[in-house]
């Protein structure tokens, strides 16, 4: 039995059965309807209390892909004849055409889709993505924006969840753990010094006391290494707060005789 041949002109309505100006209509409100969810949303919970942000922001790039997929759920029946079989047809050409000559977009874009759905990171969120740190702006459905601490944008595809790691510092949370190191000589009081650090994360503005204050010990030959790790009223101040931790700090301890140490480029300080 011969397999059927479906033509273009099976699949697609003629000419004057196509609703242009209706098509137009449609992707205009689609159009519209996207812009007022990246404005409002944004504006609404900048009116709100800061904790409302890390429910508000994320509801952005999920009501996008919804007024993207009813607007294409609409348009695809004025244009093509609705037979289960053109629908196979244009679907199965379509995925085909992606597959080979949009691969790095394809995947991109599903790996959006999954984002949406996982949220390994969320509008708000501070993360690391390959080796690159910033706040979470902006999910599109091909890419993220992340604005860095020396305010760059910088977009990211999607499609980094497939094969690296996400180190997300708040995960949806308004709160978010910093840390302040400090690197003394060998020869001093420890129990002192620890003293002093804890009283300089509490006499921050910057800290949320209904978290706790620790101070962290490491002993090395070249001298011993402090943490103050303590939780800034408002995530976004992460950057603010350690500059103000690390001049107190710095003030507070060689105002008590502490000696600095330097640190030899062979140190390991990141744990």
């Amino acid at each position: 039995m011969t397999p059927e041949i479906i033509t273009s002109e099976q699949i697609l309505r003629d000419l004057d059965q196509i609703p242009f100006f209706y098509i137009i209509i449609l992707l205009t409100t689609a159009l519209f309807l996207t812009s007022m969810v990246r404005r409002l949303i944004p504006a609404l919970a900048s009116a709100l209390p800061p904790r409302f942000n890390y429910y508000l922001l994320p509801l952005i790039p999920i009501f996008r892909l919804l007024i993207t997929a009813i607007a294409m759920l609409m348009l695809i029946p004025t244009i093509i004849r609705p037979t289960m079989q053109n629908f196979i047809a244009v679907f199965g050409a379509v995925g085909l055409a992606i597959g080979f000559a949009f691969k790095d977009f394809a995947s991109s874009l599903i790996a959006g889709i999954i984002a949406v759905y996982e949220q390994p990171y969320r509008v708000g969120d501070r993360v690391s993505i390959n080796g690159i740190y910033g706040e979470v702006k902006a999910i599109n459905l091909r890419s993220l924006k992340l604005v860095t601490p020396d305010d760059n944008a910088v977009t990211i595809p999607h499609s980094c969840i497939w094969n690296g790691s996400i180190q997300n510092a708040n995960d949806g949370s308004r709160e978010q753990q910093c840390t302040t190191m400090f690197f003394l000589k060998p020869d001093h009081d420890a129990g002192m010094a620890r003293q002093i650090l804890r009283d300089v994360a509490l006499v921050s503005p910057y800290t949320q006391f209904s978290k706790p204050v620790k101070i962290s010990l490491r002993e090395y030959p070249w001298g011993t290494q402090y943490r103050i790790r303590a939780y800034p009223v408002d995530g976004r101040d992460e950057f603010a707060f350690i500059s103000d931790l690390t001049t107190r700090g710095k003030a507070a301890l060689t105002e008590a005789g502490f000696k600095f140490a330097s640190v030899p480029v062979v140190a390991d300080t990141d744990n």
